[in-house]
C-alpha cells in the first residue's frame, strides 16, 4: 500500500509501510476525513499513537502542527518502519517510540509520559482490545482533561455509550470501518 502524509507541511510525503500482516494501515481517505473533523484541534497537541503500525496517524498529526508524538507498538517490524518514517520526515526531535505490549505490562505506560491531548487507537480488529485499552487509558493518568481519543474499529466491536470516563461524541462509518471520537471527561 502506498502511504503518504495527507496534509500539513509535509503534505504528499511518502511513508514506508511494513510488508505482511503485522499492520493494517488506515486508508488515506479515512485518515483525511478524521483530520478534517479534528481540524485545528491538532495544533500544539501532545499525541499518543497506540497500535501505531506505520505511525501514519502520529506523523500526520506532527505534519499538521502537533507539538510531540509518542508511538506504541509491540512488534519489531512495525517499530522499525515507524523509526524509518520518523527519520524520513525529520521528526526525530519531537517523536518517541516504545516497543511494548501494555496489556501485559500496564506499568510501562507510565514511562511514556502523560498529558496527552490527542490519542489515536487502531488496534487489531475484533480481538477485544478496544474496551480494555480504553479502560487502561482512563485509569493510568495519561490524558489531559478533555483529551480526544479517536478509535478505529469494526461494528463487531462496538463502543458503548458508558465507557467511563469517556463520552462518545461522534461516530462515522467508512465502508466496514467505524471511527469513534471520544472525549476524556475527568
Amino acid at each position: 500500500m502506498n502511504l503518504r502524509i495527507i496534509g500539513g507541511r509535509l503534505r504528499g510525503k511518502k511513508l514506508y509501510s511494513a510488508p505482511g500482516t503485522h499492520t493494517r494501515p488506515t486508508a488515506d481517505r479515512v485518515r483525511e476525513a478524521i483530520f478534517n473533523i479534528l481540524n485545528t484541534e491538532v495544533v500544539g497537541t501532545k499525541v499518543l499513537d497506540m497500535f501505531a503500525g506505520t505511525g501514519c496517524f502520529g506523523l500526520e498529526a506532527l505534519s499538521r502542527g502537533a507539538e510531540r508524538a509518542v508511538f506504541i507498538d509491540n512488534h519489531r517490524l512495525p517499530v522499525s518502519v515507524i523509526k524509518k518514517n520518523i527519520a524520513a520526515c525529520r521528526f526525530d526531535a519531537v517523536a518517541r517510540i516504545h516497543k511494548c505490549d501494555f496489556r501485559y505490562d500496564a506499568n510501562r505506560l507510565s514511562i511514556i509520559g502523560n498529558g496527552f491531548d490527542l490519542v489515536f487507537m487502531d488496534p487489531p480488529y475484533n480481538q477485544g482490545l478496544v474496551e480494555s485499552t480504553l479502560v487502561l487509558l482512563g485509569t493510568k493518568e495519561l490524558l489531559k482533561k478533555e483529551a480526544i481519543v479517536i478509535v478505529e474499529h469494526t461494528s463487531l466491536e462496538p463502543i458503548g455509550e458508558s465507557i467511563k470516563p469517556f463520552v462518545v461524541e461522534d461516530q462515522r462509518k467508512y465502508g466496514k470501518t467505524l471511527v469513534s471520537f471520544l472525549r476524556y471527561t475527568i
